[in-house]
């Protein structure tokens, strides 16, 4: 079933990739490694351009993990996000596509703008799940470590559907108990696509430089950057006809809803043989 669910960041390295060209980005830090599948590319192109990787990841896979030991211009960092963005001293470029809810992307988001700033780089930040079904919900690997004022009721047992505020029970996109659902989508503090909509809103009330470009497709990538880097008119240009276009977003939403049908499917054939 996982591979009928396309879910990586990995997907947009056609896109990502010449985007990190056009920027000149030399030194880049992921949040986010799992199984080392953007990792890898990442590495490959920071290698060509005599650049180094970061990656931050707590727990990525075991074969992440053989690959980085073999690598040695990739650094690898085995703390939460942001405990690890405090020791990391600058970056050209920036992946997110780690814990996806409000607090956890928020804060990264502000720490990456404050690392900027200080060494006075250009924003240029590319984020996984903009899209459904994390925009307006938050997941939680480790509930236990978002302070509770930021936390919301949450179930390891329900499953996301389209449309549907409330989980479903024997339906929908489950963690399969390796992660949890807020009960309930949209509101305020809840998702990726809210974080990211109030780091921009508040940013702006300081200066006014950010550009975004979102593209509808494997769970959305959201790609924010400032509008004075000597790139950014480039990358606008390579940019903006994947942004919303809507083509992409039918065929993710005929994607999601094959890949739901297909869990009804599985479901009611389960229900059938232990009748």
């Amino acid at each position: 079933m996982t591979d009928l669910y396309l879910h990586s960041m990995a997907e947009f390295s056609g896109i990502i990739l010449p985007a990190l060209e056009l920027a000149e980005a030399r030194t880049i830090c992921e949040i986010g490694a799992e199984y080392g599948g953007m990792s890898m590319q990442l590495a490959e192109f920071t290698e060509k351009h005599h650049g180094q990787l970061i990656s931050i990841d707590p727990a990525p896979k075991k074969m992440f993990l053989d690959w980085v030991n073999l690598t040695p211009h990739v650094e690898h960092v085995a703390d939460n996000s942001l405990e690890a963005l405090d020791h990391v001293a600058t970056a050209d470029a920036w992946l997110i596509d780690g814990d996806h809810n409000w607090h956890t992307v928020y804060n990264e988001l502000k720490k990456v703008d404050e690392i900027c700033s200080r060494e006075g780089k250009p924003l240029l930040i590319f984020m996984h799940d903009v899209g459904w079904p994390c925009a307006f919900r938050d997941l939680y690997y480790a509930p236990e470590e978002i302070p509770e004022e930021f936390r919301h009721p949450h179930s390891y047992e329900g499953g996301a559907l389209p449309g549907q505020s409330n989980l479903a029970y024997g339906r929908g996109v489950t963690g399969a108990k390796h992660f949890a659902w807020a009960l309930r989508e949209g509101g305020p503090r809840n998702g990726v696509k809210t974080a990211l909509v109030d780091f921009v809103a508040e940013r702006s009330t300081e200066r006014d430089d950010l550009a975004y470009v979102e593209i509808p497709a494997v769970l959305g990538l959201g790609i924010l950057f400032s509008t004075t880097a000597p790139w950014s008119e480039k990358l606008a240009d390579f940019l903006i006809p994947y942004h919303q276009n809507e083509l992409l977003a039918t065929l993710e939403r005929n994607r999601l809803a094959s890949y739901l049908r297909v869990i009804d499917l599985q479901v009611d054939l389960a229900r059938r043989q232990t009748a």
